[in-house]
């Protein structure tokens, strides 16, 4: 009955280890969707852009990693350079909803603080608001938290009811270059979003708002990409952002 027990424990590992296997070889070889109103975008923002990155060291395509920060309104795109992510541009976000803190509810008009993914199913080229990608509210964290909401994305028409909006334009030179990542092998991009820049003053400044604790915990995940130039793998352990090391940049040809 024992070694009977232990072949069944071990056919279990062995089956949930294929499918583990497979799912992660099904999202490995997805592109974001295209339609008619992405290649039209990418067929006029790529040459121009394309020529910006090369002249500044960088190349369409390359892995791409994303931090908003809510208070000063900007959203900045790191590019992958040498195996170290820089700074490409900020962008001034043209609206989100809400103050310093978390979204917590479903029509609350706030918009989300944490770390989150994007992967490529989560492109919208069909977007009401032009072009948008969701960046995955609620995540893990967000749930055991037991907050609630959905459709929160980063996207073009300058109006948010809990999103980050941008200028069409704006948001027409984020999507190619998220587009190109996903489409040249980045798996997913990392979303990272701050209630203001992580600094000794600003954290002192905010020391009495009761977040303070919660953005302790966000300012870890931001120091630990200000020091390694790496994007932080960040599990969620005991109802707190956990930082484990730092993501891979695997791409599908088996390159770095």
């Amino acid at each position: 009955m024992y070694h009977f027990q232990r072949f069944l424990i071990f056919l279990l590992a062995v089956t949930l280890a294929c499918w583990q296997s497979n799912a992660m070889a099904s999202s490995f070889g997805k592109k974001p969707p295209v339609n008619e109103k992405v290649e039209t975008v990418l067929a006029k923002v790529t040459p121009a852009l394309a020529k910006e990155l090369n002249a500044k060291g960088f190349r369409l395509g390359a892995p791409i990693f994303i931090r908003i920060f809510k208070l000063s309104a900007q959203l900045e795109v790191w590019l992958d350079r040498n195996g170290r992510y820089e700074l490409f541009r900020s962008y001034p976000v043209c609206d989100f909803s809400g103050y310093p803190g978390p979204k917590l509810h479903e029509g609350d008009w706030q918009s989300p603080e944490g770390f989150y993914t994007v992967s490529a199913d989560q492109m919208n080229p069909r977007s009401s608001f032009h072009l948008s990608f969701n960046i995955g509210y609620p995540n893990e964290y967000d749930t055991y938290r037991n907050r609630s909401g959905s459709n929160i994305m980063v996207h073009g028409s300058c109006s948010s009811m809990g999103c980050f909006a941008m200028n069409d334009y704006r948001m027409e030179e984020i999507y190619t270059l998220a587009h190109a990542a996903l489409s040249n092998g980045q798996q997913s991009f990392a979303v990272h979003i701050f209630p203001f820049r992580m600094t000794a003053d600003n954290m002192d400044k905010f020391r009495s708002s009761p977040w303070i604790g919660f953005w302790q915990n966000l300012k870890e995940g931001h120091d630990a990409f200000a020091l390694s130039g790496q994007v932080p793998a960040i599990q969620v352990v005991g109802g707190r952002y956990v930082v484990t090391g730092t993501v891979k940049m695997a791409m599908r040809n088996g390159e770095n």
